[in-house]
């Protein structure tokens, strides 16, 4: 996994015990998160206990969209974030972007005309974060950083509930 989680990370490169020293709920949070890497977009699809399928315009498609792919990885983690990015945007502590880590919930807010956010995504680093983009495309790697960003929340701190963890979820 170490391998892995460097080479999604890109440019810099940690080693799983090093970011773990920062958040080992977050890098739980990631692990999840990447290994549903490929899974298809669907509009209201997926959550705490993995992909599914959608509503509405997502409706016969098996995946996530962006805040079932945050609910799910928080979940394995122990920390239920909420349903809607809307929910997940006052699941934790706002945290400036400087200091993002692993794990932490990236929002963006592509629609001016309505409050809060629209899309969230999980920081891998200062620099990408995974996510589930719309329609037609597939869980995926993408730079952080765009003209929509609106913020970080850091889930568990505060804000988020704990719940034990199931065990046999993710075997390492």
């Amino acid at each position: 996994m170490t391998i892995v989680l460097a080479m999604v990370i890109g440019s810099a490169v940690h080693s799983v015990p090093a970011l773990a020293a920062r958040s080992a709920a977050g890098i739980i949070a990631v692990r999840a998160a990447i290994e549903m890497i490929g899974v298809p977009y669907t509009w209201g699809g997926g959550g705490v206990h993995g992909p599914g399928y959608g509503i509405g315009k997502g409706a016969g498609t098996w995946g996530f969209d962006c805040s079932g792919l945050t609910e799910y990885a928080w979940a394995q983690a122990g920390v239920r974030i909420g349903t809607t990015t809307k929910e997940q945007w006052r699941s934790g502590i706002r945290i400036p972007k400087e200091q993002v880590e692993p794990g932490d919930l990236v929002f963006y807010d592509s629609d001016t005309g309505s409050p809060g956010p629209e899309h969230v995504a999980i920081a891998l680093s200062a620099t990408r974060m995974v996510h589930a983009p719309y329609t037609g495309e597939f869980v995926r790697v993408d730079p952080l950083d765009r003209r929509t960003f609106l913020g970080v929340i850091r889930p568990g701190e505060s804000g988020g509930k704990r719940h034990a963890r199931r065990s046999g979820v993710f075997p390492w």
